[in-house]
């Protein structure tokens, strides 16, 4: 009997754990590559990796593929900052202040997917 009683609990501990695991990949903010503007899955399994810089934590990032992996690498400052603007939904050169208020418009930035 203590060890059916042991089991369940046991069972109902890593279904919490496997339950919020779930839960967390869930927040990654963005539905699209911070390269491409592809869709996530759009093109086969979404690629994850994890940027890593010292005395921070670690930083998820999703892409559509790995293509966008070794363009992310080549300017990763850039792509956290479309991150950073999802997650605080403040755009990374409005964070201090001191650009304008008027945002560029759209026909100020090139147009459609990286591919």
């Amino acid at each position: 009997m203590k060890l059916l009683v042991a089991l369940i609990f046991s069972s109902l501990i890593v279904g919490s754990l496997l339950a919020n695991h779930h839960e967390a990949a869930d927040t990654y903010p963005l539905k699209t590559c911070v390269v491409s503007g592809e869709d996530l899955g759009s093109m086969g399994d979404s690629v994850v990796i994890w940027h890593k810089v010292d005395g921070q934590p670690d930083r998820e990032v999703r892409l559509c593929c790995e293509r966008c992996e070794g363009r992310f690498n080549s300017n990763p400052e850039k792509y956290l900052a479309k991150l950073d603007t999802a997650v605080t939904g403040v755009d990374a050169c409005c964070a201090d202040g001191q650009c304008s208020e008027t945002k560029p418009s759209a026909s100020d930035h090139s147009s459609g997917p990286n591919h």
